[in-house]
C-alpha cells in the first residue's frame, strides 16, 4: 500500500509523551504512527528533524471578518496570518456585516470562505430575531452561539433576561455551547456617558468604565440564568480575578461552564497599555498587573480551558480614533498567541503538555470538533510542527494579516511553527504560505 504523506524523525506529544515516530498520512488522515521502518511506501516523505509536532492547534476566537469589513481581514489574509502562527482550525465570530444570525447569513458566509480559506474554519452565530430560527441554524451547521453582553448584535435582546433562558434553553436542549462575552451593558453605558459628559477621553477613562465589576456583574447574571437549565457557557476572554473567582466557585459547583484567557490579558499590564496607547485597546481592557497573576493562577490550576487569541483586526487608522471612545477594540493576535505561549514554557511557566490543552484537546472538546486535538491514528491529520529553540524579534509589518501592528511588536519570542499541515497538507514552510487558496474545509457541527 502507498500513502500519500511520510513524516519522519519527529518528536511527537503523542499519548500524552513526547515520544520519538514517524506519520503516514493518507486521505487527510493520520492512518499510522509508529517507527519509520514501519511506515508504509509514500508518494512524498518530509524528514522533520526531530522537531517537535503537537496537533494542529485550534484557536476558538477569531474574527476573520470578510464580507463588509474585507479592508480589515479576509478569509484568506486571516487563515494566512492562522497558519503562518501554526493554527490548523479557527472558529470564526459572527459579528460581520451583514452579522451572521440566520440560515441565509451562515450559508453564504461558509460559500464565501470555502474558496479563501486554508485551515479548517467554524462559524459562530448570533442568536437570532426568533427562537424558532435557532435550530434551523444549528442543522445548517454554526459551531456556537455567541452572546455580546456589552452591546447587542444579534438578534436577541440582551436586556431581557427572560428572551436570555428562552433562547438558552433551546441551546442546552441542541448541546451547543453559548460563547458570552461578559460585560454588564448598563453598567458600561452609564459609566462611558458619565466620563464623555465630563470631557474625558482617554484610556484611563476607557479603563475606568470598562470596570472589574462590569465583568463581575456580567458573569454573575448570566450563571443565574443557565443554572436554572445547565446550558453550557463558555466565557470568552476573562480578565479579571473577580470575574475569574465567579466562574471558578461555580465551575466547583458542578456547572457545565468553562473559559477562555488571551495571550493579551495574561502578558500585558495597564501600566504597559497607558505606555504602547490605543494600538492595544481591547474590550475587556488590560487590567492591572495582579489580575494577570490571577489569570496565570486559574491556568496553572486548570481553571482556565483554553487560551484563544481574539483575533480582532483593524485598519491602522481605526486604531488612532481622536477620543478613546471612538477607536475600535482589538489586536490581531494569530501570528503572536503560540510563539509568546511557546516562549512561557521555554521560561518554565508552562509545559508543552499545557500548550496541548489549552490550545488543542480542550477547544476541541468545548466545542465538539470531532477527530481533532490530538495526534492519534484516525484523527485529521492536522500538525503544528515547532522549531522550540529558534529565538526571533516580532515584526508586525511582516504578518500575513492586513493588520500590521501589534502591542508585542519587536518582543523577542523563543518558540516559532516552522510548517503546519491542515488535512494532510503542507500549508506553512518557514513563513511562506506554499497552498492555494480553498485548501482549508469548512467545520460543520454534526
Amino acid at each position: 500500500m502507498s500513502v500519500d504523506l511520510v513524516l519522519c524523525n519527529a518528536k511527537a506529544y503523542v499519548g500524552k509523551k513526547l515520544v520519538d515516530c514517524s506519520f503516514a498520512i493518507n486521505e487527510g488522515k493520520i492512518l499510522k504512527i509508529g517507527k519509520e521502518a514501519n511506515m508504509p511506501k509514500a508518494e512524498t516523505k518530509i524528514d522533520l528533524k526531530n522537531l517537535l509536532v503537537l496537533p494542529g492547534l485550534i484557536d476558538v476566537h477569531v474574527h476573520l471578518r470578510d464580507e463588509g469589513k474585507a479592508y480589515k481581514e479576509d478569509f484568506y489574509s486571516g487563515t494566512a496570518a492562522a497558519v503562518a502562527g501554526g493554527i490548523a482550525t479557527v472558529l470564526d465570530m459572527p459579528n460581520n456585516n451583514p452579522v451572521t444570525m440566520s440560515v441565509e447569513a451562515l450559508k453564504n458566509r461558509m460559500k464565501k470562505a470555502e474558496k479563501k480559506i486554508l485551515v479548517n474554519v467554524g462559524f459562530y452565530s448570533e442568536f437570532p430575531k426568533k427562537n424558532s430560527e435557532i435550530e434551523k441554524i444549528v442543522t445548517e451547521g454554526a459551531v456556537a452561539f455567541k452572546l455580546f453582553m456589552a452591546e447587542q448584535v444579534g438578534g436577541l435582546n440582551i436586556d431581557d433576561d427572560s428572551a436570555l433562558l428562552e433562547a438558552f434553553k433551546i441551546a442546552a436542549e441542541m448541546k451547543v455551547p453559548i460563547a458570552v462575552h461578559a460585560e454588564d451593558r448598563s453598567s458600561l453605558k452609564e459609566a462611558e456617558h458619565k466620563f464623555k459628559r465630563a470631557n474625558c477621553n482617554d484610556i484611563h477613562a476607557f479603563l475606568k468604565a470598562h470596570s472589574e465589576s462590569v465583568e463581575a456583574k456580567a458573569v454573575k447574571r448570566i450563571l443565574n440564568i443557565t443554572k436554572q437549565i445547565g446550558a453550557h457557557i463558555h466565557f470568552c476572554h476573562v480578565s479579571t480575578e473577580d470575574g475569574l473567582k465567579v466562574i471558578v466557585d461555580e465551575k466547583k459547583k458542578g456547572t457545565p461552564i468553562t473559559c477562555e484567557a488571551t495571550p493579551h490579558h495574561l502578558l500585558i499590564s495597564s501600566d504597559e497599555l497607558k505606555q504602547i496607547g490605543t494600538l492595544a485597546l481591547t474590550m475587556p481592557p488590560i487590567r492591572e498587573k495582579h489580575h494577570l497573576t490571577a489569570l496565570w493562577d486559574g491556568i496553572k490550576n486548570g481553571w482556565i480551558d483554553i487560551i484563544a487569541s481574539d483575533h480582532a483586526p483593524h485598519a491602522l487608522e481605526e486604531k488612532k480614533a481622536k477620543t478613546v471612545w471612538d477607536v475600535k477594540v482589538g489586536v490581531p493576535g494569530l501570528e503572536t498567541t503560540l510563539p509568546l505561549m511557546l516562549t512561557e514554557v521555554n521560561r518554565g511557566r508552562l509545559s508543552i503538555a499545557d500548550i496541548v490543552s489549552l490550545m488543542a484537546e480542550k477547544p476541541a472538546e468545548v466545542f465538539k470538533l470531532p477527530n481533532k486535538g490530538y495526534l492519534k491514528e484516525g484523527y485529521s491529520a492536522d500538525l503544528t510542527v515547532i522549531d522550540l529553540n529558534k529565538k526571533y524579534r516580532i515584526d508586525a509589518s511582516k504578518f500575513h494579516s492586513k493588520a500590521k501592528y501589534s502591542p508585542f511588536d519587536k518582543w523577542t519570542v523563543e518558540g516559532k511553527p516552522v510548517k503546519t499541515f491542515v488535512n494532510g497538507q503542507l500549508i506553512m514552510e518557514d513563513e511562506e504560505i506554499v497552498a492555494k487558496p480553498g485548501s482549508g474545509q469548512i467545520i460543520r457541527r454534526e
